[in-house]
């Protein structure tokens, strides 16, 4: 095993301690230790029953949510800037976030609650939303032919200014249902159970899974699209393939736990970092950095204002905005030393 495989393996261990140290926060004091030799089958006696209903129906599968939903932003954003070429580009950044929390909202409001083939209507709103608003950033940032970073950023920025708007009108005109939506939006994970986790679980496998597949044309779409084609790669196909990865991931995460900015942005970036730029590591990497960065926040949200909870929104806003400045302000300086 060489060390880059080290390393991702040595973050998934890490990402499991985390998890377990996670068994003990809250407003009810439970030994970490004793909750994870409960929960493995290894000690009947030493939790009580109101300790052990705590554990299984409420931290764990909010541990688990935690996980996969930082997990799926992570690689949603691996996928975006890869296809792009942007390391600026991530779910939030780039629209498929906004059209997410859009295609939720809708549902929220209409009262949707029937599924499709497994996933929640939310998922599949969200899904809808996701990938219609990624499509028409991709479609409007071509019109001038082969699309920039730039363009497709900013062409990201007003498609989530846009879809905000909507979103703001929809809730002006439901104001019944304002206040759900709203606390939905500020991103959160305190609702989740087990059967969020499933269909989040099934999402991110979904999604992560195709991104995954798809990592040696993505490393080759780094070259350029000529390069790309040289090497026999259909830009059509594997376009779709990673928007519809990236897209599926975002929505089942948003789904979860509504909008959670800048995960997708950070991650990747201390990923690639630690392991390079071949998305075969990478995603995985990516994965479990932001399952981390999402844990510690919402661990942070838990227990900064308790008894009360602060939004994981909230805080994935603070740490990711100057995060975005600061790349935003370093790609300046590198491109103005290149002129």
């Amino acid at each position: 095993m060489n060390r880059t495989w080290v390393t991702v393996v040595g973050a998934m261990l890490l990402l499991v301690a985390l998890g377990m140290a996670s068994l003990g926060i809250g407003p009810v004091s439970v030994s970490p230790l004793s909750g994870v030799r409960w929960i493995v089958g290894l000690d009947n006696t030493s939790l009580s029953r109101s300790e052990q209903t705590i554990l299984i129906q409420l931290r764990l599968p909010r541990i688990l949510a935690a996980c996969l939903v930082g997990g799926s932003l992570a690689m949603a954003g691996v996928g975006f800037q890869g296809l792009f070429r942007n390391p600026l580009a991530d779910p939030y950044v780039i629209g498929a976030s906004s059209g997410a929390a859009l295609g939720v909202t809708l549902a929220v409001a209409l009262g949707v609650s029937a599924g499709f083939a497994g996933l929640s209507g939310l998922s599949v709103f969200a899904l809808v939303g996701s990938i219609l608003a990624v499509l028409v950033v991709f479609t409007i940032g071509s019109l001038g032919g082969v699309p920039s970073g730039l363009t497709l950023l900013l062409a990201g920025v007003a498609m989530s200014s846009m879809i905000n708007a909507i979103v703001s009108l929809v809730m002006f005109l439901n104001d019944q249902k304002i206040v759900v939506i709203f606390a939905w939006l500020m991103g959160s994970l305190a609702d989740n159970d087990w059967y969020i986790v499933m269909a989040t679980g099934m999402s991110t496998i979904m999604g992560g899974g195709l991104l995954w597949a798809m990592s040696r044309p993505l490393d080759a779409n780094l070259l350029g699209d000529a390069a790309a084609q040289s090497l026999g790669m259909d830009l059509v196909r594997f376009r779709v393939l990673v928007v519809l990865g990236a897209s599926v991931a975002t929505a089942g995460a948003v789904a979860a736990a509504g909008i959670v900015g800048f995960v997708g942005l950070i991650a990747p970036h201390v990923a690639r970092h630690l392991v390079g730029p071949r998305h075969v590591a990478l995603i995985p990497m990516s994965a479990c950095i932001g399952a981390m960065l999402l844990l510690v926040s919402d661990n942070i949200g838990r227990t900064i204002v308790a008894p009360s909870e602060l939004p994981v929104g909230i805080l994935t806003a603070l740490l990711g905005g100057p995060f975005f400045l600061f790349l935003l302000k370093t790609r300046q300086v590198a491109e103005g030393a290149l002129r």
